[in-house]
């Protein structure tokens, strides 16, 4: 969903941890320069994906690129768990938009050096259907025209798939849909119309969810914030009611809007030695969720795009790169931390840091709620939450997701202004809300939740390292504090920290 504020609904490894930011300048509108591959396995996916097998393996069929619809054909004739070799070349689908190959449960797709499944901007979805535990490996996709929202690989969202050195590029909508215990890993997920993939699952929540040693880039590429503004439905990667996920390795860069994106429901995420870098919005927004370890990361030069936007309009909200909205720890939802722990990052040369963000107006049955029907993952029945008994315990407190119990330490936060290229508001790091008016109903009017954010709800700074002219917003958005002032009462933030503020740049 689209992160609003004020009063409507409102909306890799450690070895990089040190690398310098680059030089690039950007304009108002334009976005950072092309991005030079790092020193990751991940990282080179997209320009050197892992070459297939050259022959057949013993057993499997073989599908042959010079009779168009021969996969889905063969497929469909042959019992499940069979293995296909794609020969080299370009492999079609029959002329029709819903001309899918609907895999059975335990099929293996093996594509060989110069396998290309596509789908001549005419066909919908490339693999669809419900069968469980589906292999696609060594091939790459590309070419289909998957509606807004619906994606090409997996389209229906089946469990225990695993997607390995494929690359999924050039293909409207999203190029993957995810299932429980879907694996993807080293493979290049670039150039798509909407995301790179879209973890929904319309019936249940997709669990155990492994992505790891991706390229995850320049998607976005119809660029629907624009198309539909506050639609909330782009970026590298977006997370719907996951439970249980490990985002680790990966290059996410260069997407319009935010690298990652966790949506609603999501629990227990480790986002961990991760490069994101160059996104044009937020490298990662964690919106009405729980319970995440974010470590390890490099995060470099991200929301100079939309940040600046934002900046050139007169807008006075601390629009971060790591975005916490509405998202806390949860001791009452099990998962492998109680908090959302963020340390041992590097944040370099990005239009500003962290913000802990809460919106007063945004619960369980408001018109504010953005997340339209959905309620907190503490009230099974939204209709509960709901006047006189929102106002007494305990829905008071589990009616509203709620920012709480966020640990930051152990980062090292680096701006030069002159390499993003601004002079003011992209310098913040930050813990507020907005002032509650609506509904009239709603029992958290006035200033409750912003008093609570910053000081109740156990949100800490502590132990981290800046670099560079930084400052802080606590409460609200009109209230811009020097490290002193952040440090000192009634805020008490970042005790053991450093500030450095010609060092930067």
């Amino acid at each position: 969903m689209r992160i609003k504020w004020r009063r409507r609904a409102l909306p890799t490894a450690l070895a990089l941890a040190l690398l310098a930011a680059t030089g690039c300048e950007s304009t108002t509108d334009a976005r950072p320069g092309p991005t030079a591959a790092p020193s990751t396995s991940a990282a080179r996916v997209c320009a050197k994906p892992a070459a297939g097998p050259a022959k057949a393996p013993a057993g499997a069929v073989t599908v042959d690129p010079a009779v168009p619809g021969d996969l889905a054909a063969k497929t469909k004739s042959s019992p499940p768990n069979t293995t296909f070799w794609l020969r080299p070349g370009k492999h079609l689908l029959r002329p029709d938009r819903y001309a899918q190959v609907i895999p059975k449960e335990g099929n293996s797709y093996l594509g060989a050096p110069g396998a290309v499944l596509d789908g001549r901007k005419t066909n919908q979805y490339a693999f669809g259907g419900a069968a469980r535990d589906v292999t696609i490996r060594h091939l790459t996709v590309q070419g289909f025209v998957a509606p807004h929202d619906e994606g090409v690989v997996n389209h229906d969202s089946a469990d225990g798939w695993v997607i390995e050195h494929a690359t999924i590029q050039n293909n409207s909508g999203a190029g993957l849909m995810a299932g429980a215990r879907q694996q993807v890993r080293a493979s290049c997920l670039r150039g798509n119309g909407q995301y790179g993939m879209n973890a929904y699952k319309a019936a249940g929540r997709i669990s155990d969810l492994v992505v790891e040693g991706n390229e995850i880039a320049d998607n976005n590429r119809d660029d629907w914030e624009r198309r539909r503004p506050g639609c909330g439905c782009t970026g590298g990667v977006k997370f719907w009611a996951v439970n249980g996920a490990d985002i680790r390795g990966n290059w996410v860069h260069d997407n319009r809007g935010a690298g990652l994106w966790a949506d609603t429901n999501n629990n227990d995420f480790r986002i961990e030695d991760n490069l994101l870098e160059a996104n044009d919005g937020a490298a990662l927004i964690y919106e009405t969720s729980y319970n995440a370890v974010i470590r390890k990361n490099t995060i470099r030069r991200n929301n100079w795009v939309e940040g600046r936007r934002h900046a050139d309009r007169g807008d006075n909200f601390p629009h971060p790169t790591v975005y916490l909205s509405e998202s806390g720890g949860e001791p009452r939802i099990r998962a492998r931390t109680d908090k959302i722990e963020i340390y041992r990052n590097v944040l370099e040369n990005n239009w500003s840091g962290i913000t802990l963000w809460e919106n007063a107006d945004r619960f369980c049955n408001s018109p504010a709620n953005t997340s339209s029907g959905d309620c907190t993952l503490l009230v099974k029945h939204t209709d509960r939450c709901a006047r006189p008994a929102i106002a007494t315990a305990p829905l008071y407190a589990d009616c509203r997701w709620k920012t709480q119990r966020v640990d930051i330490h152990g980062n090292r936060f680096v701006l030069d202004k002159s390499v993003v290229d601004c002079t003011v508001k992209c310098d913040r790091m930050a813990v507020l809300a907005n002032y509650g008016t609506y509904p009239d109903w709603s029992p958290y009017h006035g200033e409750r939740v912003a008093e609570a954010i910053t000081r109740k709800q156990h949100n800490r700074w502590h132990d981290n390292v800046y670099l560079g002219p930084w400052k802080f917003v606590a409460h609200d958005p009109g209230r811009v504090l020097d490290f002193r002032q952040w440090q000192g009462t009634p805020y008490r933030q970042d005790a053991g920290s450093t500030f450095r503020a010609r060092d930067g740049g």
